[in-house]
């Protein structure tokens, strides 16, 4: 097992929640638009706002399971001590009462309250970093450690796919700059369209180089650990908050200046599981909050305090989505890229209104690449301990070469495949995703319960228990995300017996 890390560095609540928002908002939030415009304003704005509910709900049971298991890890340190004390003062024939407790000793039962008088609210505390898979490992058995590892490793591959395609589609779009005559400046250029006139080379050829070209550049890091600079996450941060304000301010000015431009309808059933997959995905931050929580100085409000940040968020969501919406009367996968510039109107266009067109096309260049070994790293990590046995001696090659490399080829493939973003996101959000931000909160939170209530038992509160403590909420969040997923299943069923049949 990992070493449970103490936290040294501290940091304020505002600090703490600056993090949690810009980790949930990224990626995702650039495929909300067109799956908004798709599936209706009305469905779009419900939608949105349900999920993020119901998202929040499962952070809770997070940040619960997280307390839960510093309490376990307490609990058995208190216990080595109690056994290093007790050999020692038997080594020093010092008259000793037996003491025949186990780590399934309640913790304060009226014997072990008699003899450890300490403070019980000191266990349920947030002061260590305790992973996912570490809590996975503490409360799980060998057969829900390996679903959860499954389902992160198929979370991260997808995650890696997106990145991967993001990055290609982005440079591809810039880079080919041909229209033909006949094709209108509203109209979506195919990807077997000319990259350049005179010369026979696609947009799909362009997409294809300059994704090898990525993964030449970025793939080697997988093979080293790489950390994340604090000046670097400083510069991403800038990026993203710049790019995301000039998007919002770039639609509301063309809805002021030029009307609306897009008419979404109110309810289009047909588009609700490709936004199912983008919300989900847009709100996942389940998996990070170990180490984005625990260095927080101050807990005693934390739960309100993340209410707050998922409720800026949701209202930040529904502004970017309401606005592309209406703004465009058509919107790529990628919302960046309807601001490529070029086009009926580019020899029109000032230095400044280009710059800016190329800074946002580029933007998830900027950003994608700082993310893409970490989460890499990440992936490459979690496919070692799920198919390597700690302890166990393997060849050198197995270890550096042959998982670096199934951490980054496979995504990169399916990246090659497909340029459909949509598709990607809404796969990843509707099945791994929803599993990571639904059915494992509530499996831990749930196994949680129970062990803490047979190792420590009932005499202590936990003071970062989730505000939806009840059964119930349990039980009604694996019901939605199993609804959900069969729902997104029928429906990818449907649409692609339907395209077959025509």
């Amino acid at each position: 097992m990992p070493v449970y890390a103490t936290i040294v560095e501290q940091y304020s609540t505002w600090t703490g929640l600056v993090y949690v928002f810009n980790l949930i908002v990224g990626t995702g939030a650039l495929t909300l638009p067109a799956v908004f415009d798709r599936a209706g304003w009305a469905v779009g704005v419900t939608l949105i706002c349900v999920l993020a509910t119901i998202s929040f709900i499962t952070v809770t049971f997070v940040i619960e399971a997280m307390a839960s298991a510093n309490a376990i890890v307490q609990w058995r340190r208190l216990q080595q001590m109690k056994r290093v004390s007790h050999y020692l003062r038997t080594a020093l024939q010092v008259s000793e009462p037996n003491d025949e407790d186990s780590e399934d000793t309640p913790l304060f039962s009226p014997d072990s309250l008699a003899k450890f008088p300490s403070p019980p609210q000191r266990y349920y505390t947030i002061q260590e970093r305790v992973e996912l898979g570490q809590m996975a490992a503490l409360f799980f058995n060998r057969f829900g450690r390996v679903l959860f590892f499954v389902c992160l490793v198929v979370y991260l591959y997808g995650d890696l796919a997106i990145y991967s395609a993001a990055v290609a589609k982005s440079l591809a779009d810039v880079a080919c700059v041909y229209r033909p005559d006949n094709i209108s400046c509203n109209s979506t250029l195919p990807d077997t369209a000319l990259c350049w006139n005179g010369f026979f080379f696609t947009r799909m050829d362009a997409y294809r180089v300059f994704l090898a070209i990525f993964l030449c550049l970025l793939g080697p890091f997988v093979f080293f650990n790489v950390q994340k600079t604090k000046y670097l996450q400083m510069l991403t941060t800038f990026m993203r908050w710049l790019a995301f304000t000039i998007m919002i301010v770039y639609a509301t000015h063309k809805l002021v200046e030029d009307g609306p431009q897009g008419s979404p309808p109110a309810a289009n059933l047909a588009g609700v599981p490709s936004l199912f997959g983008a919300c989900v995905y847009s709100f996942m931050c389940h998996h990070s909050l170990p180490a984005l929580v625990s260095p927080i100085a101050d807990k005693s409000r934390l739960t309100r305090f993340l209410a707050l940040d998922y409720g800026l968020i949701a209202g930040f969501y529904l502004l970017l989505a309401l606005t592309g919406a209406f703004a465009f009367s058509r919107l790529d996968d990628l919302y960046t890229l309807d601001f490529v510039p070029g086009g009926c109107d580019a020899a029109a266009q000032s230095w400044p209104a280009a710059a800016t067109d190329y800074f946002l096309a580029l933007f998830p260049v900027f950003t994608l690449s700082t993310s893409f070994p970490i989460v890499a790293i990440t992936l490459r990590n979690n496919l070692k301990s799920l198919f390597l046995t700690e302890g166990r001696h393997y060849r050198w090659c197995v270890r550096r070469v042959l998982f670096p490399l199934l951490a980054v080829v496979p995504p990169v493939l399916v990246a090659t495949a497909t340029t459909d973003l949509g598709v990607l996101v809404g796969v990843t959000g509707s099945y791994a995703g929803a599993a990571i931000q639904y059915i494992i909160p509530a499996a831990l939170v749930h196994s949680a319960r129970a062990r803490t209530l047979q190792v420590i038992g009932m005499g202590v509160r936990n003071e970062f228990a989730s505000p939806f403590r009840a059964k119930g909420w349990v039980v009604f969040v694996v019901l939605w995300a199993i609804a959900c997923i069969v729902l997104v299943t029928v429906n990818f069923v449907d649409r692609l017996f339907f395209s077959q049949g025509t």
